[in-house]
């Protein structure tokens, strides 16, 4: 995807300042869109008439751009209709929300409708999701809103109630009773936050729970399930988490195809109930689980008609609410669930170790990152030269457990990397990064050193901990103890040069923080000053000759142009075969001059040619160490450690700005632009230290080289 430094970090910038004053928590959401629920449908009462959304508007582009795009023949026939052009007395919820409301339409979201009906067990969370006095009879004027969780802060999106149809009959989600729309609305709220309905084809359950919650998935392979599986699922329950699971197809065509036993492959299942029942002379284990296409059910052991039900009395049948309809919901024994799923997902409203009795309280910190292609997307740990340019996060465990066993000092936490907008960019063909993380226990020795940590660091240190695989899934989510200490965590896309934006959550039971490791901004330099007069030396002389020859007009007071030191720097270097070069610019050469010109004439004297050329052939010789098997370039992944021999620390944003400006496609930096980079870079600290001593700067340093070396 294209990268655009300035939008990513002033996006940072405002939502950082928009979290400090309270905005993104549950009770004062972002604006999605910068829509004002209130404020709009107030407008409209006044207006008397009924909301349009412009920014999600009754048309194909908020349908899709391939399979319901344009070119679709499926779109045509599709009219968009307010619910009270579908039917007589339409109704927001009828009866409270339950999971038979949600019933699957014409669109591959069984992921979502399956997180949906888990969101109706829990009352809290529902109408937190679904904001509640919303109606088509009283204050009616077709908008609603919906709140979801997006990526470390919790947004209200705000829709009008016109939903696709076709011959009168909604297209994607529809409730079981006609009347009912709170779930295609909620459907369409979703759709808008990530561009489209077609955007939500396909999915993982885990993303709209977690969207729907703000909670932390942990995934669980029926084949490598712990011994208090039942146990596990049967406490997340009661504790309000919510849980899918599926059964794996290995062969993609035969997704969502019907077995003999009447579940379905590669399709997305919620699990609503785990309840105990005496069954004859023993206890039996029970899972309830629904089909989002409200229909086609499991028929074995326990399945709505048969003879295990028998022996049940109509207390005990009542008490596990069982029905013999074809709603989509079905129980099954315990032993047939592990046998016929093949994973189950389990969100958490926070990480509780559901292995646990006891209840903890964790606290969580989120830090949001980039990966940035030349400069910090550097692929997993089987690309050594450029796995340590990825962002890294010094996560510190001040205080272990209150429950460590066996004298063991220990620290639990649970780390969540999350990638963004993946989804949103689909139609710019983006898909999911396989993705993961590693962790790296930092030496005694540099502790509280938050300086970014160098390649041979990760050439010679083994990682304490990891995840369990790279997965191209939106979230990697793993659980862990380790000593009280300092510890790096690596995020990282497996292949190299794989830009995109990610969160990382770390998620801690006792006081532990983790913050991105930042070099501090500063420059090891000193500001170079003129030579004292006196007896020549024979270099001197020499030195003066080769001035002599490049000044055009040989005046008393020998001073040379931009244009003529253009000249002759390129004419200089084109002569070293293993510098790779363009030639330098008339716009470089004149910063040149900016950099060392003392006396304010814009022309360069021999004492300020000299201090020039000096520091070229300084940094020509730091350009040279760095330069690839010769070739005269420098890797732009290189670039971090070149500038900081030239003496400059700068900070993560920086360097992507520096790769961004001076990188070339093949992520390559020539001899000039190498130059100009330095030049510039000299220019505004020592800009920024003299204005400074005035206290004329407002800005911070931070802001004001963003500033200088994107402009």
């Amino acid at each position: 995807m294209p990268y655009t430094p300035s939008g990513f970090f002033c996006d940072r910038l405002i939502r950082e300042r928009e979290r400090r004053d309270g905005e993104g928590s549950l009770s004062k959401p972002l604006r999605f869109s910068g829509q004002d629920f209130t404020a709009l449908k107030q407008e409209c009462l006044t207006k008397k008439c009924l909301f349009e959304d412009d920014t999600f508007p009754a048309s194909v582009e908020s349908l899709g751009y391939k399979e319901l795009g344009h070119k679709s023949n499926k779109v045509k026939n599709i009219v968009w209709r307010r619910p009270k052009e579908i039917c007589e007395n339409p109704q927001f919820i009828v009866g409270g929300a339950s999971r038979t409301d949600i019933c699957q339409g014409d669109l591959g979201d069984c992921w979502l409708l399956a997180a949906i009906a888990c969101l109706t067990l829990n009352e809290k969370l529902l109408y937190r999701v679904v904001p509640q006095d919303q109606s088509f009879s009283e204050g009616y004027g077709g908008i609603f809103h919906f709140q979801f969780w997006r990526y470390g802060d919790w947004v209200d999106v705000v829709i009008d109630d016109r939903i696709p149809t076709f011959n009168n009959q909604l297209v994607f989600t529809k409730s079981a009773e006609r009347n009912e729309f709170w779930s295609a609305l909620l459907e369409k709220a979703y759709a808008k936050l990530h561009g489209s309905y077609e955007a939500l084809k396909g999915g993982n359950t885990t993303e709209a729970m977690e969207d729907f919650t703000g909670g932390v998935t942990e995934f669980y392979e029926m084949k490598e399930a712990p011994k208090e599986l039942y146990k596990i699922m049967k406490k997340a329950l009661e504790r309000g988490s919510m849980m899918g699971c599926s059964i794996d197809s290995l062969v993609p065509a035969r997704f969502e195809t019907r077995t003999v036993t009447g579940l379905v492959k590669g399709h997305a299942y919620s699990v609503t109930a785990v309840e105990e029942s005496q069954h004859k002379a023993s206890k039996v284990r029970l899972v309830r689980l629904r089909n989002p296409w409200g229909q086609v059910e499991w028929n074995g052991p326990w399945s709505d008609n048969s003879k295990e039900w028998v022996s049940l009395s109509k207390g005990e049948k009542d008490q596990l609410q069982h029905q013999s309809a074809e709603d989509g919901e079905f129980w099954m024994a315990f032993e047939d669930f592990k046998k016929n799923y093949t994973k189950i997902e389990i969100c958490n409203l926070t990480p509780d170790a559901l292995e646990d009795d006891k209840i903890h309280k964790w606290t969580v910190s989120v830090n949001e990152g980039r990966w940035v292609r030349g400069c910090s997307a550097g692929g997993c740990r089987n690309y050594p030269d450029t796995f340590w340019t990825n962002p890294q996060f010094r996560l510190c465990l001040l205080e272990e457990d209150d429950d460590s066993e066996d004298n063991e000092v220990a620290c639990s936490f649970v780390v969540s990397l999350m990638q963004k907008n993946r989804r949103k960019e689909r139609k710019l063909g983006a898909n999911l990064f396989t993705i993961g993380f590693a962790i790296y226990e930092v030496p005694k020795e540099m502790h509280g050193n938050k300086q970014h940590m160098q390649k041979d660091f990760f050439l010679f240190n083994s990682s304490k901990a990891r995840c369990k695989s790279y997965i191209n899934l939106r979230e990697v989510t793993q659980r862990f103890r380790l000593s009280p200490g300092e510890y790096v965590i690596v995020p990282s896309t497996y292949e190299p040069h794989q830009e995109g934006e990610f969160i990382l959550r770390v998620f801690s039971e006792k006081r532990n923080t983790s913050e991105e490791i930042e070099n501090r901004i500063e420059a090891d330099h000193t500001v170079p000053a003129p030579a004292n007069a006196g007896e020549e030396s024979e270099e001197d002389q020499q030195f003066r000759s080769l001035f002599q020859q490049i000044a055009a007009d040989v005046s008393t007071e020998m001073e040379v142009t931009a244009n003529e030191l253009k000249n002759v720097l390129n004419r200089v270097v084109s002569k070293h075969k293993d510098l790779n070069t363009e030639g330098f610019s008339l716009e470089c050469c004149r910063s040149m001059i900016a950099l060392v010109d003392m006396d304010g004439t814009g022309r360069l004297s021999l004492q300020e040619f000299r201090h020039l050329w000096n520091k070229i052939k300084q940094w020509q010789g730091i350009f040279r160490h760095y330069s690839s098997d010769q070739a005269g370039i420098i890797n732009s992944y290189e670039m971090r450690n070149a500038i900081n021999d030239a003496g400059f620390r700068l900070n993560n944003q920086l360097y992507d700005i520096i790769t961004m400006r001076y990188a070339n496609e093949g992520m390559n930096i020539d001899f000039d632009s190498f130059i100009s980079c330095l030049v510039r870079l000299e220019a505004m600290f020592r800009a920024f230290q003299a204005f400074d001593q005035d206290g004329t700067i407002r800005l911070s340093v931070l802001e004001w080289l963003q500033l200088t070396m994107y402009a």
